[in-house]
């Protein structure tokens, strides 16, 4: 594909981007809640990307850093701090009220320390072991959110945070329906061109550092840690830095998630949501931006489309089949086909190291 096409291609699907939510928003507020929801795990799988697809390092706790920013914000955009301390209520007596400005920066800077505080410790474990470590410490958030209640309420427990403030843009509240130019935009529409914005931005960071002397360094390390090391490369702070990179879009999609959903309680949290986002970049293909981006849209969206067909297959055998555990297993069936099919994912990165084919002579 030339110069010109590439343009081209990239002016249509920005287009079609722009206007999807205009078109879906027809049909209510279902559809564009999926699409949304569906950009906020293009956002984590972007993350975990860094950390698995550049640096090589199986992280199954990436949720982890998912519900640190959105605790974060929503301690910092609720009346739930100046309900249960006196000293926030004498601070802030109208409530907190973070802004977008600054709810950005915080969730990132606080997933990227507690991302570093991960990889500290487990530098020197490889594969599976890395994999359980990492688990657990995913598991040990979770459990610190469901019990940092007493004796001081700091996460309300199992009932989660309630009542928290919807994003604001410039004064603008995302929840509300606004009109532009006479076209009536709807809040969750409104909330797709925000997250439609971060995932550029996203896609844009991890490009150029795909491209880095950073980028470089890490898929060094995922390669062959032992030449890497032996080339020069710091593969302690390399590590650190991919835990560190990777927690950030973490905490920024957790941000979003809880002004978009306005309760977030611990159990959006669970190991599940921690294996979905790695089959996201497992499936799409480790290390290639557009295939961790198709993966994680197809997963993200493909549980609501097949709620519509196993509620059909339930009707069919007269509620003799459940149709929750129908959806997961048509999930499963899905992923197992498509990895059969395509073993290294369904858009992957174009292998390196290879000797081009030979021409042939006439």
């Amino acid at each position: 594909m030339n110069p010109a096409q590439k343009l081209i291609a990239f002016l249509v699907c920005a287009a079609l981007a722009l206007v999807l939510p205009l078109f879906l928003q027809q049909y209510g507020n279902g559809p564009v809640r999926i699409v949304d929801i569906a950009l906020l795990y293009v956002l984590l799988a972007l993350g975990l990307n860094i950390v698995v697809g550049y640096a090589g390092l199986l992280d199954l706790g990436y949720v982890a850093f998912y519900a640190v920013g959105a605790y974060m914000f929503a301690l910092l955009a609720s009346p739930h701090l100046t309900q249960n301390f006196e000293g926030f209520a004498a601070a802030f007596p109208d409530g907190l009220h973070t802004p977008l400005w600054l709810i950005i920066p915080l969730g990132a800077g606080l997933a990227a320390i507690a991302g570093v505080l991960l990889g500290t410790p487990v530098l020197k474990l490889r594969g599976d072991y890395l994999a359980i470590v990492t688990l657990g410490f995913g598991e040990i958030i979770r459990v610190f959110m469901l019990n940092l209640e007493h004796p001081v309420n700091i996460t309300n427990g199992p009932r989660g945070i309630a009542a928290i403030d919807p994003i604001t843009v410039f004064g603008v509240p995302l929840s509300q329906k606004q009109e532009l130019f006479g076209l009536q935009i709807s809040g969750v529409s409104m909330y797709y061109y925000l997250f439609l914005l971060l995932v550029v931005i996203s896609v844009v960071i991890c490009h150029r550092l795909e491209n880095s002397r950073i980028g470089r360094a890490w898929m060094a390390i995922r390669e062959d840690e032992i030449a890497a090391k032996a080339m020069g490369i710091n593969t302690r702070n390399m590590k650190l830095l991919a835990f560190g990179m990777g927690a950030t879009f973490g905490g920024v999609a957790g941000a979003m998630f809880a002004g978009f959903q306005g309760f977030i309680s611990p159990e959006s949290f669970a190991l599940q949501e921690s294996i979905m986002i790695v089959a996201m970049v497992v499936l799409g293909g480790m290390g290639h931006l557009p295939g961790v981006v198709l993966g994680a849209l197809l997963l993200a969206a493909l549980p609501e489309v097949l709620r519509y067909v196993a509620g059909d297959l339930q009707n069919l055998t007269d509620g003799r089949l459940d149709a929750s555990i129908l959806r997961q297993l048509l999930i499963a069936l899905a992923m197992i086909i498509i990895m059969l099919l395509r073993p290294r994912g369904l858009w992957p990165s174009p292998e390196h190291g290879k000797a081009a084919p030979a021409k042939e002579v006439a």
